[in-house]
This record gives structure tokens, C-alpha cells and sequence, in this order.
């Protein structure tokens, strides 16, 4: 007789509170690193970049400015508790990557490195907040809403919103940057599509 699958197993707050620190950590010191290396990434942490290379302004404090609009689409469309924690998540985002300049000093990075080693950290970070009901805002916002609703494949949909905006990059980077982006944004959504699927996650 096959073994039956093990029920559901809720989040409590505490636990909800370690993902939110850690995946929002994570994702903050990928958006560091890209922005050390002078590269880009796809979703919202990607617009949030490229605007910081046009304006004066650290993508931390860009990122809470960008989500304005997709905050409330959170709350309407996918509940108070998942915008709730997707506001908590894009400020301690936003924070980590704004004062980390003023805590690890970077003296050299490899851009190839930056770009792999960064989209491998967003990812996971995205996964981790994805896994307890939150996001970074954004185009992750819309992506966790088509799973939901219509069981498209979250990082699949990421994707597709990705490759829009590093097109975008064309008019900000030279063709090295635009193709480490890319690879940066490819990483990233590898570890989505990989795991993060409809009925792969029995935790909620």
C-alpha cells in the first residue's frame, strides 16, 4: 500500500517571522551585490537597480516607493495577511540593502560571480517569503496570484515579466552588463521554477 501524503502542516507567527527576516535578508544582499557589480535583475528589485544607475537614490529606498501600487493589489487580490507580510518583507528589504553599504565595503567583485551567486540569493529569499505566504512586492505579487488562481507556474510567469524589463536595460547598460543581467535574472527564476510549483509545498 502506497504511503499517504503527511496533512498540511500551518505557520505559526514565529515561523512566519524567521521567513520574512530571512528571505528578506536574502534578497537584500543579492540587490546589494548586483548593485556593487553595477548589474540589474528581473521583477521589481530589477527596475528598483536600474533607476539607481539614472538617479542618486540607493534601490533600497527605491523598492518601497515602486511597491505603492502593488501593495494594495496585494490586499485586494490575495488577502490582508499576505500584504501585511509582503510590507513587511520589501522594507526590511529595502532597509538591509540601503545600510549595507555602511557595513560590508566591497573592494572587488566579479561581475560573472555577482551575477550568478546574486540571483541564486533573490531567488532563494523570494522562495522563502513565497513559502509563507509573503513576496517582495511587485511583478511577485501578480506571478503568486496567477498560481493561485489559474495554476500558472509562478517563476514561469516571473519570467516572462523579466525578459520586459532587462529588454528595458538595453537603454541603461553596455551589451556585458545587459547579458550578466540576464544571467543574474535566468538564476533566479531557475530556483523558482524549479521549487516553487503548485502542490510541491505542503506548508501554509
Amino acid at each position: 500500500m502506497a504511503n499517504s501524503a503527511p496533512p498540511a502542516v500551518g505557520h505559526t507567527l514565529l515561523d512566519d517571522a524567521h521567513a520574512l527576516l530571512i528571505g528578506g535578508s536574502f534578497c537584500g544582499m543579492g540587490v546589494f551585490l548586483l548593485h556593487q557589480a553595477g548589474l540589474a535583475t528581473g521583477g521589481i528589485s530589477g527596475v528598483a537597480l536600474l533607476l539607481s544607475y539614472l538617479v542618486p537614490i540607493s534601490p533600497g529606498w527605491l523598492l518601497p516607493i515602486l511597491n505603492l501600487p502593488f501593495y494594495y493589489f496585494a490586499w485586494r487580490a490575495l488577502g490582508r495577511a499576505f500584504a501585511i507580510k509582503t510590507v513587511i518583507a520589501t522594507a526590511l528589504l529595502g532597509v538591509i540593502a540601503a545600510v549595507l553599504p555602511a557595513w560590508i565595503e566591497v573592494g572587488r567583485i566579479d561581475r560573472v560571480f555577482a551575477a550568478l551567486f546574486s540571483g541564486a540569493l533573490v531567488g532563494m529569499g523570494i522562495l522563502a517569503l513565497a513559502r509563507h505566504r509573503a513576496s517582495v512586492g511587485g511583478i511577485g505579487v501578480l506571478a503568486i496570484f496567477l498560481q493561485d488562481r489559474r495554476g500558472w507556474r509562478a517563476g514561469y510567469v516571473q519570467m516572462a515579466f523579466d525578459a520586459c524589463i532587462l529588454f528595458g536595460s538595453l537603454f541603461v547598460f553596455d551589451l556585458t552588463r545587459v547579458g550578466l543581467s540576464v544571467l543574474s535574472a535566468g538564476t533566479m527564476n531557475l530556483v523558482l521554477a524549479l521549487n516553487h510549483r503548485p502542490g510541491r509545498y505542503a506548508g501554509y
